[in-house]
């Protein structure tokens, strides 16, 4: 025959120590380890933002194949780039640009001399 304490506090409290318990098991069996539950809900969200993002790429990867086809296949589109993008003109013709933010430099007499020197 066993003897426990009838008690009403000391029941109280085995009763508060066996919940505590049983709350702490429950705790550490959804969320302990490496990967608990509040860990795995970050991932699901994370997967879904990648996903999203490989989506964005997707297309874009798509926009620039068929750029490729269209400068591969269309030549008038292909000296367009050529043009607007590398600086490059049909042969025999006179190229004039500015170099800078756009706006017309201050003109220093010697330097435009030697310049023009240099290029006659």
């Amino acid at each position: 025959m066993t003897t426990r304490s009838t008690k009403p506090g000391r029941v109280l409290l085995r009763r508060l120590a066996w919940g505590v318990g049983i709350a702490a098991g429950l705790y550490y069996a959804m969320e302990g380890g490496e990967y608990g539950t509040r860990d795995l809900w970050a991932q699901t969200g994370r997967k879904a933002q990648l996903n999203a993002e490989i989506d964005q790429l997707k297309i874009g990867v798509d926009s620039l194949r068929r750029e490729l086809k269209a400068i591969k296949t269309d030549n008038d589109r292909l000296e367009r780039v050529a043009r607007e993008k590398w600086g490059m003109v049909r042969g025999g013709k006179e190229i004039l640009y500015w170099v800078g933010n756009g706006t017309k430099p201050a003109t220093d007499t010697a330097s435009t001399d030697t310049a023009t020197r240099r290029l006659n």
